[in-house]
């Protein structure tokens, strides 16, 4: 199953205060949070078990961070 990273981070379903802690952050596609490092979250104030919730919740969904895609925008 392939997943288009422009989807809204809402089909995720990461927890309510994640979410938005991702959307004050201007993060608001699988896209922008896909680009980002564990560092990088943790600049932007993320605890280490809200970026390990972030984690797992990609990875169920078959993506990891920093993961390279294919031309369509599809992560495989």
């Amino acid at each position: 199953m392939s997943i288009d990273i422009s989807s809204n981070i809402k089909y995720l379903d990461l927890d309510f205060y994640i979410e938005n802690k991702l959307l004050l952050n201007n993060i608001d596609t699988i896209e922008k949070l896909w680009k980002l490092s564990r560092n990088n979250l943790k600049e932007l104030k993320f605890s280490d078990s809200e970026i390990n919730n972030i984690i797992i919740k990609l990875q169920i969904n078959r993506i990891r961070l920093n993961k390279i895609i294919n031309n369509n925008n599809k992560i495989k």
